[in-house]
């Protein structure tokens, strides 16, 4: 049997329209996010459906928006697969939430209220410090690591081979550009972003939602759910409240993460959640020989995922 493992989007992902389908198609879509709605006390759905983008892209609303079509998105499969197993979650940056939930380690009351605070907490960080990040494109890491030193900005993701985003002051971020040039990069990419996510700027973030994490009721997963700052498993539940306050000011090594589910025996991986940039993310860490990668994100990718499926069982 070919071992599952599930990826849950993460900030960035995000546009109008997204989970719009699914809640209409859908009874479970419809009710995830009525209930959403209800636990929040404003119109998620709407934002998510409606817009604007401006609206959307507020990272108070981006951060449990993508967190509930994600959810969605996963509710459906097992709705449709009866019997679909999975073996591991990873999710980027505020995706290890989810997984966190998908793994049963949070209730999803408690997650999406974990996710609105975070998105909260970070958002006000950004309006405290201006800051800014940008995406380096075919430097490796250790040139990136030299060069984000050197103009005194730090790592916030190491996305694959090629792709490493830094974050960092605004007014540094004019001099890295300059310096990844300089290295030989390919390109670098200005990110339209609120803030310098994943790195200390966002340790105001931290203070405040420290107090609300302790008083999380969080159990053991019941699957292997990988941790953004260590690539390995969460452990216990303390370890899980540790790495949750960790991750907002440390680096997303996603591409570690990856590498751990392929070295330890994992072949088929399906994105959950609006977009795909996480299924572009495993085509540049694994050959297609090596794995199959699916998402689910709206109806027409839900029922391609789960006629792949069918025909595997047949």
């Amino acid at each position: 049997m070919k071992k599952v493992a599930l990826l849950f989007a993460g900030q960035g992902a995000q546009f109008v329209g997204m989970g719009r389908d699914l809640a209409k198609e859908f009874e479970t879509g419809a009710y995830w996010f009525e209930k959403a709605d209800s636990l929040l006390g404003f119109k998620l759905s709407s934002v998510c459906f409606e817009g604007p983008l401006s609206e959307l892209t507020k990272t108070i609303n981006t951060q449990p928006a993508i967190f509930v079509v994600s959810w969605i998105a996963f509710q459906l499969m097992k709705e449709h697969l009866p019997g679909f197993e999975f073996h591991a979650v990873a999710g980027l940056s505020l995706g290890e939430i989810t997984a966190l939930v998908a793994s049963d380690a949070l209730d999803f009351e408690e997650g999406l209220r974990l996710i609105y605070l975070r998105g909260k907490y970070m958002q006000e960080a950004c309006t405290a410090t201006v800051g800014g990040m940008a995406a380096i494109i075919g430097l490796d890491r250790q040139t990136v690591e030299k060069v984000a030193q050197e103009a005194s900005v730090f790592v916030a993701n190491y996305n694959c081979p090629g792709q490493i985003v830094v974050s960092g002051p605004a007014a540094n971020i004019p001099k890295v550009i300059e310096l990844a040039k300089a290295a030989g990069a390919k390109r670098v990419v200005p990110l339209e972003v609120a803030g310098a996510f994943h790195s200390p700027l966002m340790n105001p973030a931290v203070e405040k939602l420290a107090p609300i994490v302790r008083k999380l009721k969080i159990r053991t997963p019941r699957v292997p759910v990988l941790s953004n700052v260590t690539a390995k498993p969460h452990g216990d539940p303390d370890q899980i409240r540790s790495l949750i306050l960790e991750q907002i000011v440390s680096p997303v090594k996603w591409e570690d993460c990856v590498r751990y589910l392929l070295e330890n025996g994992f072949t088929r991986f399906i994105e959950l959640g609006p977009g795909t940039n996480l299924s572009g993310f495993m085509k540049r860490i694994a050959s297609a020989t090596q794995v199959e990668v699916m998402n689910v994100g709206d109806v027409p990718s839900l029922r391609s995922t789960i006629a792949t499926f069918q025909a595997c069982a047949q």
